[in-house]
């Protein structure tokens, strides 16, 4: 009952906001906000779009296997950002897009417009559809006192309604202002979501009985907080793999994601964009800083308490708030806040850009405010199906299985875009879509094939080859102009 009405009192917020922004609303509104969004609110609002539910469960989780070596992929993130800031963003303003996959067609041609968006659709559905699959599981751990285990998986039913109704409220609140909307209600879920945070560590720095200098201590000092992997080339968690990965995962997954790009493009100006933009990856790095050491500080809160850890990350926060629920029922609810920030704030980002994409991309038909309506309406449909599969089939840790699956699915917008800025060779336009199938399907036979003869597996690097297969794909059908 405790989560039906935090949930229920925290979407009349935001649909309060809702109305607000989504009076007189028209399609230009709802894809680009009438380019008025101020820069600040769009980059404090994309950290928490971007980071999701993800953080609070399998970020501090992350510590147990690989200690704080993510950070080495936060540090790669920073210098993409820095790349969309001053290479992307002039190019998107400068052409005025509303989604950024029409530069393909401009560039490229029709197919490779119309793939990139393909492409892009995919794989938005699929990574929104894994961060969403996590928050619904976890509500429905908490509101079965487990810690996501076989009692709250076993109940199929259950989790589908949670699904269900979860997504109608996001619906229900994006369908008039879209983007706009979102500019506003992020900013809100942001600070809903680093203020769980910061309390959850306050509750757990409680329960060990230190301060906040002596927590701070214990985590420097802590084996579990080594950074850097410089001696071991073979390790995933290498160095240069990890922050040449960063690199471009942040490219990619922002810089060519028509999600991220999309609040990026409501600015007033390229100069406020680029500011955003900066800000927003100059803050990526503390903040998962923070998650990490909200995990090192829950091992020692186990190994207080004489329990085993869980088996797996994913599990350590949210068998923690289990735990304690009975003698902290604020902790909990605390928790279930950020985690509801953090979700909505994520999957509203993604239903809006999918619904602008399909409608502008796949359809041609940016004026047509029924078609949006109608557009909306399915993609909140596939997401729940989408969702549903994935429970069914995910067997692997949720942030890797999102990396994983990228890999797959941006490699080929890696390789259309950089081909395009690149190159003034021109592609045959007629053999795109099936190079960009091609790329990952050959990718995921060479990752079968050195894993088998050698023992090597790829990691996020995988993107980074997906990419250049495909931009050598387009390099070897195409001419110099």
């Amino acid at each position: 009952m405790m989560i039906i009405v935090i949930v229920f009192l925290y979407f009349c917020l935001l649909f309060a906001i809702s109305r607000w922004t989504g009076r007189r609303a028209t399609n230009e509104t709802f894809y680009r906000a009438d380019r008025q969004s101020p820069w600040y609110m769009v980059a404090f609002g994309l950290v928490g779009a971007s980071i999701s539910g993800l953080p609070f469960v399998s970020v501090p989780g992350m510590v147990t296997s690989i200690g704080m070596t993510y950070l080495q992929t936060c540090m790669g993130f920073i210098v993409g950002y820095v790349v969309i800031a001053f290479v992307l963003l002039p190019l998107y303003y400068r052409l005025n897009l509303t989604t950024i996959y029409s530069y393909l067609g401009q560039r490229i041609g029709r197919r490779a417009y119309k793939t990139g968006a393909s492409f892009f659709l995919l794989s938005k559905m699929t990574g929104a559809a894994v961060r969403f699959y996590v928050v619904c599981w976890i509500l429905m751990a908490c509101g079965m006192g487990t810690s996501g285990g076989n009692s709250a998986a076993d109940n199929g039913w259950l989790f589908a309604v949670v699904v269900v109704v979860m997504t109608s409220l996001i619906w229900l609140y994006t369908r008039q202002g879209g983007i706009k909307t979102l500019v506003w209600t992020d900013t809100l879920q942001t600070a809903c979501l680093f203020g769980a945070l910061l309390l959850i560590i306050y509750k757990v720095i409680g329960e060990l009985g230190m301060t906040t200098g002596e927590a701070v201590a214990a985590i420097r000092d802590s084996e579990l907080s080594r950074v850097f992997v410089l001696d071991d080339w073979v390790s995933k968690q290498n160095f240069w793999k990890q922050f040449l990965s960063g690199v471009f995962i942040a490219i990619v997954m922002t810089g060519l994601d028509q999600d991220m790009m999309q609040k990026n493009l409501t600015c007033r100006s390229l100069r406020a964009a680029q500011k955003d933009m900066c800000t927003y990856g100059a803050a990526f790095l503390p903040a998962n800083l923070l998650f990490l050491s909200l995990g090192v500080l829950l091992t020692f809160w186990y190994q207080q308490q004489g329990r085993a850890l869980p088996a797996a990350g994913d599990d350590l926060l949210p068998q923690f708030i289990t735990l304690t629920s009975h003698s902290s029922p604020l902790t909990t609810i605390i928790f279930i806040l950020g985690i509801l920030a953090a979700a909505f704030s994520s999957a509203d980002s993604a239903l809006t850009a999918l619904t602008t994409s399909y409608c502008v991309d796949i359809c041609g038909r940016p004026d047509d405010e029924r078609l949006r309506h109608r557009a909306h309406i399915g993609m909140a449909i596939v997401f729940v199906v989408f969702i549903l599969l994935f429970r069914v089939l995910n067997s692997t840790s949720v942030i890797d299985a999102i990396y994983i699956l990228c890999s797959y699915t941006y490699g080929p917008l890696l390789g259309l875009f950089a081909f395009g800025l690149l190159t003034k060779r021109q592609a045959n336009d007629r053999l795109v879509p099936y190079i960009c199938v091609a790329s990952p399907v050959v990718c995921l036979l060479l990752d079968m094939l050195v894993g088998r003869f050698t023992g090597y597996r790829f990691g996020y690097e995988l993107l980074m080859l997906n990419g250049l297969l495909t931009f050598s794909g387009l390099w070897l059908s195409g001419f110099r102009r």
